[in-house]
Protein backbone atom coordinates (compact mmCIF):
# COMPACT_ATOMS: atom_id res chain seq x y z
CA UNK A 1 0.00 0.00 0.00
CA UNK A 2 0.88 3.49 -0.82
CA UNK A 3 1.44 5.60 1.93
CA UNK A 4 -0.64 9.28 1.79
CA UNK A 5 0.80 12.15 0.73
CA UNK A 6 -0.18 14.86 3.25
CA UNK A 7 -1.19 18.52 1.75
CA UNK A 8 0.30 21.35 2.57
CA UNK A 9 -2.67 22.66 4.66
CA UNK A 10 -2.14 19.31 6.54
CA UNK A 11 1.11 19.81 6.92
CA UNK A 12 0.90 23.62 8.43
CA UNK A 13 -2.42 22.12 10.50
CA UNK A 14 -0.28 19.01 12.53
CA UNK A 15 2.96 21.56 12.74
CA UNK A 16 1.15 24.63 13.99
CA UNK A 17 -0.88 21.96 16.58
CA UNK A 18 1.95 20.60 18.06
CA UNK A 19 3.36 24.17 19.12
CA UNK A 20 -0.11 25.22 20.68
CA UNK A 21 0.11 22.68 22.85
CA UNK A 22 3.40 24.56 24.48
CA UNK A 23 2.77 27.96 24.32
CA UNK A 24 4.82 28.77 27.35
CA UNK A 25 8.14 27.26 25.56
CA UNK A 26 6.98 28.77 22.09
CA UNK A 27 6.90 32.07 23.27
CA UNK A 28 10.31 31.81 25.21
CA UNK A 29 12.11 30.10 21.84
CA UNK A 30 10.50 32.80 19.55
CA UNK A 31 11.62 35.89 21.86
CA UNK A 32 15.31 34.72 21.02
CA UNK A 33 14.41 34.78 17.43
CA UNK A 34 12.74 38.24 17.86
CA UNK A 35 15.73 39.46 19.43
CA UNK A 36 18.07 38.95 17.16
CA UNK A 37 16.11 39.96 14.06
CA UNK A 38 15.06 43.04 15.49
CA UNK A 39 18.73 43.98 17.01
CA UNK A 40 19.99 43.24 12.93
CA UNK A 41 16.60 45.52 11.66
CA UNK A 42 17.46 48.04 14.26
CA UNK A 43 21.14 48.49 13.85
CA UNK A 44 21.01 48.74 9.77
CA UNK A 45 17.83 51.08 10.02
CA UNK A 46 19.60 53.65 12.25
CA UNK A 47 22.34 53.50 10.96
CA UNK A 48 20.80 53.82 7.08
CA UNK A 49 18.80 56.46 8.46
CA UNK A 50 21.87 58.37 9.61
CA UNK A 51 24.33 58.24 6.32
CA UNK A 52 20.43 59.63 4.68
CA UNK A 53 20.53 62.73 6.85
CA UNK A 54 24.44 63.25 6.33
CA UNK A 55 23.72 62.87 2.52
CA UNK A 56 20.96 65.04 2.48
CA UNK A 57 23.11 67.73 4.73
CA UNK A 58 25.68 67.81 2.25
CA UNK A 59 22.95 67.98 -0.57
CA UNK A 60 22.48 70.89 1.30
CA UNK A 61 25.42 72.20 2.42
CA UNK A 62 27.37 71.77 -0.82
CA UNK A 63 30.43 70.02 -1.35
CA UNK A 64 32.09 72.87 -3.66
CA UNK A 65 33.60 74.73 -0.67
CA UNK A 66 37.31 74.58 -0.11
CA UNK A 67 39.20 76.16 2.85
CA UNK A 68 42.78 78.00 2.62
CA UNK A 69 45.28 78.60 5.51
CA UNK A 70 48.60 78.86 6.36
CA UNK A 71 50.72 75.43 6.31
CA UNK A 72 54.12 75.18 8.62
CA UNK A 73 57.60 75.17 7.54
CA UNK A 74 60.08 72.65 8.38
CA UNK A 75 62.22 75.38 10.56
CA UNK A 76 58.82 75.68 12.41
CA UNK A 77 58.15 79.03 11.61
CA UNK A 78 54.97 81.35 11.47
CA UNK A 79 53.65 81.40 8.23
CA UNK A 80 50.75 84.14 7.12
CA UNK A 81 48.58 84.40 4.17
CA UNK A 82 49.21 87.23 2.21
CA UNK A 83 47.37 90.24 2.97
CA UNK A 84 45.98 90.18 -1.31
CA UNK A 85 45.31 86.32 -1.01
CA UNK A 86 41.47 86.90 -1.34
CA UNK A 87 41.16 89.20 -3.49
CA UNK A 88 44.07 86.64 -5.76
CA UNK A 89 42.01 83.81 -5.34
CA UNK A 90 38.57 85.61 -6.67
CA UNK A 91 40.25 86.07 -10.09
CA UNK A 92 40.54 81.99 -10.27
CA UNK A 93 38.28 81.27 -13.05
CA UNK A 94 35.34 79.02 -11.79
CA UNK A 95 35.55 81.09 -8.50
CA UNK A 96 32.36 82.06 -7.38
CA UNK A 97 32.55 83.71 -3.69
CA UNK A 98 35.32 84.25 -1.52
CA UNK A 99 35.39 85.13 2.47
CA UNK A 100 38.44 85.22 4.65
CA UNK A 101 38.94 85.83 8.44
CA UNK A 102 41.90 86.69 10.10
CA UNK A 103 42.28 86.32 13.63
CA UNK A 104 42.41 88.83 16.08
CA UNK A 105 44.62 88.41 19.40
CA UNK A 106 42.39 90.28 21.66
CA UNK A 107 39.55 88.18 24.03
CA UNK A 108 35.87 89.18 24.10
CA UNK A 109 33.47 89.10 27.09
CA UNK A 110 30.10 90.04 28.30
CA UNK A 111 31.27 92.56 30.54
CA UNK A 112 35.07 94.82 31.21
CA UNK A 113 33.98 93.16 34.81
CA UNK A 114 35.01 89.67 33.28
CA UNK A 115 38.53 88.45 33.73
CA UNK A 116 40.57 88.71 30.46
CA UNK A 117 41.80 85.52 30.74
CA UNK A 118 37.89 83.82 30.69
CA UNK A 119 37.10 83.94 27.27
CA UNK A 120 34.40 80.99 27.16
CA UNK A 121 36.31 79.63 23.90
CA UNK A 122 35.32 82.24 21.88
CA UNK A 123 37.67 83.58 18.72
CA UNK A 124 37.66 87.52 17.59
CA UNK A 125 37.98 87.44 13.96
CA UNK A 126 38.33 90.01 11.37
CA UNK A 127 36.30 89.17 8.57
CA UNK A 128 35.36 90.37 4.53
CA UNK A 129 31.82 90.62 3.44
CA UNK A 130 31.49 88.01 1.40
CA UNK A 131 31.91 85.31 4.26
CA UNK A 132 28.48 84.50 4.49
CA UNK A 133 27.84 84.14 0.88
CA UNK A 134 30.74 81.68 0.67
CA UNK A 135 30.08 79.93 3.56
CA UNK A 136 26.41 79.55 2.47
CA UNK A 137 25.22 80.84 5.93
CA UNK A 138 22.64 83.11 7.44
CA UNK A 139 21.51 85.44 9.58
CA UNK A 140 19.13 84.42 12.50
CA UNK A 141 18.89 87.86 14.00
CA UNK A 142 19.82 90.99 13.36
CA UNK A 143 22.17 91.75 9.73
CA UNK A 144 25.38 91.12 8.59
CA UNK A 145 28.32 93.76 8.39
CA UNK A 146 28.00 96.28 5.38
CA UNK A 147 30.57 99.21 4.55
CA UNK A 148 29.11 101.64 7.50
CA UNK A 149 28.98 98.65 10.12
CA UNK A 150 32.72 96.93 9.18
CA UNK A 151 34.11 100.81 9.76
CA UNK A 152 32.65 101.22 13.43
CA UNK A 153 32.64 99.29 16.61
CA UNK A 154 30.51 96.65 15.44
CA UNK A 155 30.22 92.65 15.68
CA UNK A 156 28.26 89.48 14.19
CA UNK A 157 28.42 86.99 16.55
CA UNK A 158 28.46 83.08 15.09
CA UNK A 159 25.63 81.17 17.20
CA UNK A 160 27.76 79.75 19.74
CA UNK A 161 29.30 82.82 20.32
CA UNK A 162 25.96 84.46 21.18
CA UNK A 163 25.14 81.73 23.26
CA UNK A 164 28.01 81.36 25.17
CA UNK A 165 27.38 84.46 26.42
CA UNK A 166 23.91 85.09 26.49
CA UNK A 167 23.32 87.08 23.80
CA UNK A 168 19.49 86.48 21.85
CA UNK A 169 18.77 89.88 20.33
CA UNK A 170 20.99 92.85 18.44
CA UNK A 171 21.72 96.24 20.30
CA UNK A 172 23.82 94.44 23.24
CA UNK A 173 27.27 95.18 23.54
CA UNK A 174 30.53 93.15 24.48
CA UNK A 175 33.65 94.23 25.19
CA UNK A 176 36.25 93.26 22.85
CA UNK A 177 39.59 94.29 23.59
CA UNK A 178 39.87 97.53 25.63
CA UNK A 179 36.44 99.16 24.24
CA UNK A 180 32.43 98.16 23.40
CA UNK A 181 31.14 96.88 20.51
CA UNK A 182 27.95 96.38 20.00
CA UNK A 183 26.40 93.37 18.49
CA UNK A 184 24.33 93.65 14.84
CA UNK A 185 23.86 90.27 14.13
CA UNK A 186 23.98 86.77 15.58
CA UNK A 187 24.15 84.21 12.61
CA UNK A 188 22.89 80.37 12.42
CA UNK A 189 24.56 77.10 12.11
CA UNK A 190 27.23 76.60 10.00
CA UNK A 191 28.07 73.11 10.12
CA UNK A 192 31.00 73.73 7.25
CA UNK A 193 32.82 76.02 9.43
CA UNK A 194 32.21 75.41 13.23
CA UNK A 195 34.97 78.00 13.77
CA UNK A 196 33.01 81.00 12.58
CA UNK A 197 29.96 79.74 14.83
CA UNK A 198 32.67 80.12 18.04
CA UNK A 199 33.53 83.04 17.12
CA UNK A 200 32.91 87.52 16.90
CA UNK A 201 33.33 88.61 13.87
CA UNK A 202 34.01 92.25 12.88
CA UNK A 203 34.54 94.26 10.19
CA UNK A 204 38.59 94.20 8.32
CA UNK A 205 38.66 98.03 8.84
CA UNK A 206 37.14 98.36 12.47
CA UNK A 207 39.47 94.93 13.36
CA UNK A 208 42.76 97.44 12.20
CA UNK A 209 41.38 100.53 13.77
CA UNK A 210 39.90 99.25 17.12
CA UNK A 211 42.20 96.00 17.89
CA UNK A 212 45.82 96.20 16.10
CA UNK A 213 44.63 93.73 13.71
CA UNK A 214 47.63 93.48 11.13
CA UNK A 215 45.75 92.41 7.88
CA UNK A 216 46.65 89.15 7.38
CA UNK A 217 43.56 86.99 6.45
CA UNK A 218 43.84 83.50 8.60
CA UNK A 219 41.39 81.28 6.57
CA UNK A 220 40.02 81.94 2.89
CA UNK A 221 36.89 80.00 2.03
CA UNK A 222 36.30 79.43 -1.47
CA UNK A 223 33.00 78.29 -3.27
CA UNK A 224 33.19 77.37 -6.77
CA UNK A 225 31.31 75.63 -9.44
CA UNK A 226 30.89 71.92 -8.79
CA UNK A 227 33.08 70.97 -12.06
CA UNK A 228 35.69 73.37 -11.08
CA UNK A 229 36.35 72.28 -7.67
CA UNK A 230 39.32 69.59 -8.92
CA UNK A 231 40.92 72.48 -11.16
CA UNK A 232 40.50 75.02 -8.49
CA UNK A 233 42.02 73.10 -5.75
CA UNK A 234 45.26 72.38 -7.69
CA UNK A 235 45.49 76.32 -8.45
CA UNK A 236 45.01 77.57 -5.07
CA UNK A 237 48.42 77.12 -3.35
CA UNK A 238 50.28 79.04 -6.34
CA UNK A 239 47.85 81.73 -6.41
CA UNK A 240 47.70 81.95 -2.91
CA UNK A 241 51.36 82.09 -1.94
CA UNK A 242 53.38 82.04 -5.41
CA UNK A 243 56.75 82.21 -3.80
CA UNK A 244 55.83 78.98 -1.16
CA UNK A 245 53.10 77.01 -2.47
CA UNK A 246 53.55 74.66 0.05
CA UNK A 247 53.14 76.63 2.81
CA UNK A 248 49.82 77.05 1.55
CA UNK A 249 47.23 74.07 3.17
CA UNK A 250 44.22 73.44 1.13
CA UNK A 251 41.13 71.38 2.87
CA UNK A 252 37.43 70.73 2.10
CA UNK A 253 35.41 70.93 4.73
CA UNK A 254 32.60 68.38 3.23
CA UNK A 255 35.24 65.62 3.59
CA UNK A 256 34.72 65.50 7.10
CA UNK A 257 30.94 64.97 7.06
CA UNK A 258 30.98 62.50 4.00
CA UNK A 259 33.84 60.54 6.20
CA UNK A 260 31.37 60.41 9.09
CA UNK A 261 28.95 58.21 6.94
CA UNK A 262 31.32 55.94 5.88
CA UNK A 263 32.52 55.28 9.36
CA UNK A 264 28.79 54.51 9.90
CA UNK A 265 29.68 51.33 7.93
CA UNK A 266 31.81 50.16 10.13
CA UNK A 267 29.78 50.14 12.96
CA UNK A 268 27.36 48.73 11.72
CA UNK A 269 29.31 45.39 10.88
CA UNK A 270 29.90 45.53 14.57
CA UNK A 271 26.50 45.76 15.88
CA UNK A 272 25.32 42.97 12.92
CA UNK A 273 27.55 40.34 14.65
CA UNK A 274 26.04 41.23 17.94
CA UNK A 275 22.35 40.55 16.36
CA UNK A 276 24.09 37.52 14.29
CA UNK A 277 24.68 36.27 17.73
CA UNK A 278 21.29 37.12 19.45
CA UNK A 279 20.28 35.16 16.46
CA UNK A 280 22.56 32.23 17.09
CA UNK A 281 20.98 31.71 20.71
CA UNK A 282 17.50 32.16 19.31
CA UNK A 283 17.71 29.32 16.78
CA UNK A 284 19.57 27.09 19.70
CA UNK A 285 16.60 27.77 21.79
CA UNK A 286 14.24 26.59 18.66
CA UNK A 287 16.58 23.65 18.24
CA UNK A 288 15.81 22.77 22.27
CA UNK A 289 12.24 23.48 21.86
CA UNK A 290 12.18 21.04 19.04
CA UNK A 291 14.18 18.51 21.25
CA UNK A 292 12.39 18.52 24.11
CA UNK A 293 9.34 18.15 21.88
CA UNK A 294 10.27 15.19 20.64
CA UNK A 295 11.08 13.50 23.85
CA UNK A 296 7.48 14.32 25.24
CA UNK A 297 5.65 13.45 21.72
CA UNK A 298 7.55 9.89 21.47
CA UNK A 299 4.05 7.91 22.00
CA UNK A 300 2.11 10.18 19.18
CA UNK A 301 4.87 9.30 16.78
CA UNK A 302 4.54 5.69 17.35
CA UNK A 303 1.18 6.09 17.03
CA UNK A 304 1.21 8.47 13.80
CA UNK A 305 3.78 5.35 12.68
CA UNK A 306 1.91 2.63 13.39
CA UNK A 307 -0.92 4.13 11.38
CA UNK A 308 0.84 4.52 8.62
CA UNK A 309 3.06 7.64 8.64
CA UNK A 310 6.15 7.67 6.74
CA UNK A 311 9.68 8.80 8.20
CA UNK A 312 9.70 11.48 5.55
CA UNK A 313 6.25 12.77 6.99
CA UNK A 314 7.69 12.73 10.44
CA UNK A 315 10.34 14.83 9.37
CA UNK A 316 8.42 17.23 7.49
CA UNK A 317 6.35 17.87 10.70
CA UNK A 318 8.73 18.94 12.55
CA UNK A 319 10.54 20.94 10.30
CA UNK A 320 7.44 22.64 9.94
CA UNK A 321 6.70 23.34 13.41
CA UNK A 322 10.77 24.24 13.74
CA UNK A 323 9.46 26.95 10.70
CA UNK A 324 6.60 28.30 11.95
CA UNK A 325 8.17 28.78 15.28
CA UNK A 326 10.87 31.23 13.80
CA UNK A 327 8.43 32.61 11.43
CA UNK A 328 6.61 33.96 14.28
CA UNK A 329 10.15 34.94 16.10
CA UNK A 330 10.90 36.78 12.61
CA UNK A 331 7.68 38.73 12.54
CA UNK A 332 8.01 40.00 15.57
CA UNK A 333 10.98 41.38 15.48
CA UNK A 334 10.50 42.54 12.36
CA UNK A 335 8.06 44.68 13.82
CA UNK A 336 10.25 45.35 16.83
CA UNK A 337 13.37 46.66 14.92
CA UNK A 338 10.67 48.77 12.29
CA UNK A 339 9.60 50.81 15.56
CA UNK A 340 12.95 51.01 16.77
CA UNK A 341 14.44 52.59 14.06
CA UNK A 342 11.33 55.00 13.56
CA UNK A 343 11.08 55.99 16.96
CA UNK A 344 15.09 56.62 16.84
CA UNK A 345 15.08 59.09 13.71
CA UNK A 346 12.06 60.73 14.61
CA UNK A 347 13.76 61.61 17.97
CA UNK A 348 16.49 62.63 16.29
CA UNK A 349 14.87 64.63 13.10
CA UNK A 350 16.20 62.22 10.85
CA UNK A 351 14.38 60.54 8.12
CA UNK A 352 13.27 56.85 8.92
CA UNK A 353 15.11 54.46 6.43
CA UNK A 354 15.00 50.71 6.31
CA UNK A 355 16.54 49.04 3.03
CA UNK A 356 14.36 47.10 1.32
CA UNK A 357 16.99 44.10 1.03
CA UNK A 358 17.15 44.21 4.91
CA UNK A 359 13.97 41.96 4.62
CA UNK A 360 14.95 39.89 2.24
CA UNK A 361 18.07 38.92 4.35
CA UNK A 362 16.10 38.76 7.31
CA UNK A 363 14.24 36.24 5.65
CA UNK A 364 16.91 33.98 4.19
CA UNK A 365 18.42 34.10 8.11
CA UNK A 366 15.27 33.07 9.64
CA UNK A 367 14.55 30.19 7.12
CA UNK A 368 18.37 29.08 7.62
CA UNK A 369 17.86 29.25 11.14
CA UNK A 370 14.42 27.36 11.57
CA UNK A 371 16.00 24.76 8.73
CA UNK A 372 19.26 24.18 10.88
CA UNK A 373 17.74 24.11 14.25
CA UNK A 374 15.11 21.79 13.23
CA UNK A 375 16.76 19.08 10.69
CA UNK A 376 18.26 17.33 14.10
CA UNK A 377 15.01 17.27 15.94
CA UNK A 378 13.22 15.90 13.08
CA UNK A 379 15.87 13.30 12.15
CA UNK A 380 15.46 11.74 15.89
CA UNK A 381 11.69 11.84 15.30
CA UNK A 382 11.70 9.71 12.54
CA UNK A 383 14.07 7.43 13.35
CA UNK A 384 11.84 6.28 16.48
CA UNK A 385 10.62 2.72 15.98
CA UNK A 386 6.80 2.43 16.41
CA UNK A 387 6.91 -0.37 18.55
CA UNK A 388 9.53 1.15 21.17
CA UNK A 389 7.62 4.42 21.29
CA UNK A 390 4.23 2.73 22.06
CA UNK A 391 5.61 1.15 25.00
CA UNK A 392 7.35 3.99 26.73
CA UNK A 393 5.82 5.54 29.40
Amino acid sequence: MRPVRLSVRDVLWAGASGLRARPGRVVLSALGIAMGIATMIAVIGVSASGQEQLLRQLDRLGTNLLRVQAGGTFSGEEVKLPVDAPAMVGRIEGVRHVGATGAVPVSVRRTDRIPEERTGGIAVQATTFDLLRALDGRVSAGRWLSDATARHPAVVLGSVAAQRLGISRTGTRVWIGDRWFTVVGVLGPMPLAPEVERSALVGFAAAQTYLGFDGHPTTIYERSSEEAVAAVRALLPRTVNPRNPEQVAVSRPSDALAARAAAAGTFTGLFLGLGAVALLVGGVGVANTMVISVLERRKEIGLRRSLGATRGQIRVQFLTESLILSLIGSAAGLVVGALVTIGYALSQGWPAVVPLWVFGGTLAATLGVSVVAGIYPAVRAARVPPSVALTMT
